[in-house]
C-alpha cells in the first residue's frame, strides 16, 4: 500500500479592484448552473449543466485545493454581489504545471475580468510558492479568446500537448517574466 500526501490548506479569500475570488459554496450551484447552460459561454470548455453534474465539478475544484495546495475560486462581481465565474488555479496527475484558469459568463466577458482575476490567481501562486518556476494555460488553440487573455497575462505559446483527447496550445509565464512585465497587484488576502 502507498501512502498518499495531502495538502492541508485553507482557501484564501482574495480581493481585486473589482472582484472577490473566495471558496466555492453549493449556494453557487444555481448560479454555475446557468452559467454552465450557456452553448457559447461552454464551446470551448464543454461540461454539463445539471446540478448534479456542476456540484460534481465543483467538489473536483474544491478537492483540487485539498490535494495540490491550489485550486478555483468563485469570481464575484464586487459592486453586484453576483457570482459571475470560476477562476483561479488548476493542477492535477500528469499535467503540464500549475494552469491559471479563467472561466467568466458570457455577459460580463469584455470587461478585463478573466485577466484581473488570473492575474491576482497567478501574484497569490507565485507568492506562495517560491520554488514553483513557471504558470502554465492550456488553451484550445481555436480559443481566440483566450489566448488575448493569456496574452495579456505576459504568457506566450510553447508547445503543444494532446490533453483529454484533444490537442491544446500550451501557453507559459516564468516566475522572472512575471515580476519583470506585471508588478504585484492590488490583491488583499482576506483571511
Amino acid at each position: 500500500m502507498t501512502a498518499t500526501k495531502t495538502v492541508e490548506t485553507a482557501i484564501p479569500t482574495l480581493t481585486t479592484d473589482r472582484l472577490t475570488l473566495r471558496p466555492l459554496d453549493s449556494s453557487d450551484v444555481p448560479d454555475f448552473v446557468e452559467i454552465w447552460s450557456d452553448a457559447e459561454f461552454t464551446r470551448y470548455i464543454g461540461g454539463r449543466c445539471d446540478p448534479d453534474s456542476v456540484w460534481h465539478a465543483m467538489a473536483g475544484n474544491i478537492g483540487c485545493w485539498a490535494l495540490t495546495g491550489v485550486g478555483p475560486w468563485a469570481v464575484v462581481e464586487r459592486s453586484t454581489g453576483s457570482l459571475v465565474g470560476r477562476a483561479g488555479l488548476w493542477t492535477e496527475p500528469g499535467w503540464p504545471g500549475i494552469e491559471a484558469v479563467w472561466f467568466i459568463r458570457r455577459d460580463r466577458w469584455g470587461r478585463g475580468y478573466a485577466r484581473e482575476a488570473a492575474t491576482a490567481a497567478i501574484g497569490w501562486v507565485f507568492a506562495q510558492r517560491p520554488d514553483l518556476d513557471e504558470v502554465v494555460s492550456v488553451i484550445l488553440p481555436e480559443n481566440t479568446a483566450s489566448v488575448r487573455v493569456a496574452e495579456q497575462l505576459g504568457m506566450t505559446p510553447q508547445r503543444l500537448e494532446f490533453l483529454h483527447g484533444e490537442d491544446h496550445a500550451i501557453y507559459t509565464i516564468t516566475r522572472t517574466a512575471w515580476a519583470a512585465a506585471l508588478p504585484a497587484p492590488a490583491v488583499q488576502n482576506a483571511h
